[in-house]
């Protein structure tokens, strides 16, 4: 559990109620269900509109992310990769085939196949690299979903607004009805900047830094597998492994 992305919703809500309240004003004037579906549907619908349908969902998947993110133990594959190593060296990269049958990632599970076949280092990183990048594309593309939210919802916020003040226009005879509708008019802009800033656009970059951390997991991986390809000394691998702990 990312315990910064909690304590950050947290304290961005608190922040704005807790102003709302100190400035007099009430928490029931915040909370409009018109205004708030006049925003996340536009908003939702805009993005449909954007994206792919694999692109979308895929968004969706690693939304998650933002909470629970993928741990990434690099100390734990670096001594396993040094195991790979060792292995290879006492019998033969052919030793590592029942390593690479048991091996639960699939990205791993790869790369001590192509060692198992024989193959080129070059071959091994050409063909990992590019499972790595197309990885990387897949997932920021999936984040920039909620970056593309993050733009849409302040535009929707406008329409929100101009439509409670069109429907107060319209009851101007109607005094009961004039209250309702300036206060879906203004919520519905706090709602559409609201999301943008503290939701969309935050989660859209925690996110694109999580994929980056991937992508460096991965390249590690690589780097490892194709140094046992290249006949390293193990001690050697793992100075040079060492370097991607941060």
């Amino acid at each position: 559990m990312d315990i910064l992305t909690l304590l950050g919703i947290v304290l961005a809500l608190g922040a704005i109620i807790g102003g709302n309240i100190l400035e007099g004003g009430h928490t029931d004037s915040l909370i409009q269900l018109t205004a708030f579906v006049i925003v996340m549907g536009g908003t939702m619908g805009a993005i449909m509109i954007q994206v792919q349908l694999s692109v979308f969902m895929r968004a969706l998947r690693i939304s998650l992310w933002a909470f629970l993110p993928p741990k990434n133990d690099t100390e734990g594959t670096i001594e396993k990769i040094i195991g790979w190593s060792n292995i290879a060296r006492k019998e033969g990269l052919l030793g590592l085939e029942t390593v690479a049958e048991e091996e639960t990632d699939h990205f791993a599970a790869k790369g001590l196949t192509l060692l198992v076949d024989g193959s080129e280092p070059e071959m091994i990183r050409n063909i990992m690299e590019v499972e790595m990048y197309a990885r990387e594309d897949r997932d920021i593309q999936a984040a920039r979903v909620f970056e593309g939210m993050g733009g849409y919802s302040p535009t929707i916020g406008i329409i929100g607004a101009v439509m409670g003040l069109i429907h107060v226009m319209n009851n101007l005879a109607d005094p009961a009805k004039l209250g309702p509708g300036i206060a879906v008019a203004f919520v519905a802009t706090i709602y559409g900047v609201g999301l943008a800033n503290l939701f969309f656009l935050p989660i859209a970059n925690k996110l694109k830094a999580l994929v980056h951390g991937q992508t460096q997991f991965r390249e590690m991986m690589i780097e490892g597998i194709v140094s046992i390809a290249e006949g390293e000394n193990p001690r050697n691998i793992e100075a040079k492994l060492q370097g991607y702990i941060a």
